[in-house]
């Protein structure tokens, strides 16, 4: 019996094995590219928030370029080294409105990504269901949406080059 129920499991894997391969083989070179410019886009605004996360440290006047910073954040959490390091409110003030914004990062990125995919004209609910299970199921799949999220970034920082050599003439 025991052998037979492992016989049947085994041809049931096979049977979802060759479903999962014909799944990601229905997946079209328009729905790779929507699906890559989502995750490009995803990818850009994460690279701003970046950035911005960065000038919040490096602008600000009480952090002195980041080096005070590094001084708080060594000590953060550590009331005898705060008292130590001399630590004011404002300090303090400071330093947790940049923690805030660091920890809601991967919440709004989440959020930004969502509304990619629910929106119909640049990905859509279905879409990314089909061709995220498909570049599960395929690494093929996966290695062409890579290379074409890298084409994208590509052509986009060779748009901006291009548009900072005007605003500069």
């Amino acid at each position: 019996m025991k052998k037979l129920l492992l016989f049947g499991a085994f041809f049931a894997c096979l049977g979802l094995t060759g479903f999962a391969q014909e799944a990601a083989e229905e997946v079209t070179n328009e729905e790779l590219a929507k699906f890559a410019n989502m995750e490009a886009m995803t990818e850009q605004f994460a690279a701003e928030k970046t950035e911005e996360f960065k000038a919040m440290i490096l602008e600000n006047e009480i952090f002195q370029g980041g080096a005070r910073y590094n001084e708080i954040k060594a000590a953060w959490g550590d009331d005898a080294k705060m008292a130590e390091a001399e630590i004011t409110d404002e300090e303090k003030e400071a330093y947790q409105a940049v923690q805030d914004f660091q920890n809601s990062l991967q919440d709004v990125l989440k959020e930004y990504k969502t509304e990619l995919i629910m929106n119909d004209s640049i990905l859509g609910v279905s879409t990314y269901n089909k061709v995220n299970g498909a570049q599960k199921a395929d690494p093929a799949i996966k290695e062409k949406i890579d290379s074409l999220v890298t084409e994208i970034k590509a052509k986009s920082e060779g748009d901006n080059d291009g548009e900072e050599e005007t605003d500069s003439k």
